[in-house]
């Protein structure tokens, strides 16, 4: 007869023979040996692709001596001599670049996230409709746009007396028209795969709407406020195509005000002026990523 005791020790005995059985030292390697000299290899290739450009702009504007007509790099002389030569009508369309890329994307925010909230959550016939034209802007190609806008400026102005076309407000509408499909594109897929059971249990706790959304709704859906607010300033930043037909004097924008010196005559401080930009962005990505997080960002922008 086999007792508990028995039936213990003989289960005991089985597994200290499948342990023995067990191959000793390290689990073997799958995969062929040099798959991680091409991963590397291929990470190294895709590195030298995305800075390359950087790099030489930003090695070609410190190199000094006389006055050149092209682009030299590696410099031959080192220095910081045309970073004080940038003329001042680049720095004042360098701050009104940034000053209608933050309010574009605070202009996107205002008109994106009540648009998403109706697109998700509305009761109202024909949301699909709805949907495809805030995604619309998108599909526009951008020169279209701003020939569109140029033509439509006239019109009004030709009706009231009032022309946009080349103020601060006409270049303002243009660029929160096509950067606001992206703050309802990122808002609606966090809203899509909200839980509404919290909304439901702010509202059982005695909050109205406006303080449910507040401090329950909106901090939900922030990341994607944050990526759609991100991808607005970016696209509003470097626009040229609508830029190129609302801007006037006085109202430059720097892309166009690049443009111009390259086509008209080229300036080392143009190499200069972008390299600031450069390492204005790479700062801002950097305290992005500590303040919310890139991984966040680029997460609820994907979804």
């Amino acid at each position: 007869m086999t007792t508990p005791v028995d039936k213990a020790a003989a289960r005991h005995a089985n597994e200290a023979a499948i342990i023995a059985l067990r191959p000793k030292g390290p689990p073997p390697r799958r995969g062929l040996p040099w798959g991680r000299f091409l991963h590397l290899f291929y990470c190294s290739l895709s590195y030298i692709f995305l800075l390359s450009p950087m790099i030489v702009v930003i090695g070609a504007s410190l190199h000094g001596g006389e006055y050149y007509t092209a682009i030299k790099f590696p410099p031959d002389e080192p220095s910081f001599q045309w970073y004080w030569k940038i003329p001042g009508d680049q720095l004042r369309a360098l701050g009104l670049s940034f000053l209608l890329a933050g309010a574009t994307a605070l202009g996107a925010c205002v008109l994106g996230i009540p648009a998403a909230l109706g697109i998700v959550r509305g009761k109202i016939p024909g949301k699909t409709f709805i949907s495809t034209v805030f995604r619309a802007p998108l599909q526009i190609p951008a020169i279209v746009t701003g020939i569109a806008f140029l033509q439509m400026f006239y019109l009004v102005g030709d009706a009231t007396g009032f022309y946009l076309q080349g103020t601060f407000w006409g270049l303002y509408m243009g660029h929160v028209f096509v950067a606001t499909p992206y703050v309802v594109g990122t808002v609606t897929a966090i809203l899509q795969r909200f839980d509404m059971r919290l909304e439901e249990a702010a509202f059982s706790l005695g909050a109205n709407r406006w303080s449910t959304f507040r401090r329950v709704t909106l901090p939900v859906i922030k990341p994607g406020v944050y990526a759609g607010a991100l991808y607005a300033f970016m696209v509003s930043f470097g626009d040229v195509p609508i830029s190129i037909f609302l801007t006037a004097p006085g109202y430059v924008t720097y892309p166009i005000e690049l443009f111009y010196g390259l086509e008209n005559d080229f300036d080392p401080s143009i190499l200069a002026s972008a390299s600031l930009v450069i390492f204005f962005c790479l700062i801002a990505l950097l305290a992005m990523q500590k303040l919310v997080g890139l991984d966040t960002l680029l997460r609820s922008g994907s979804r």
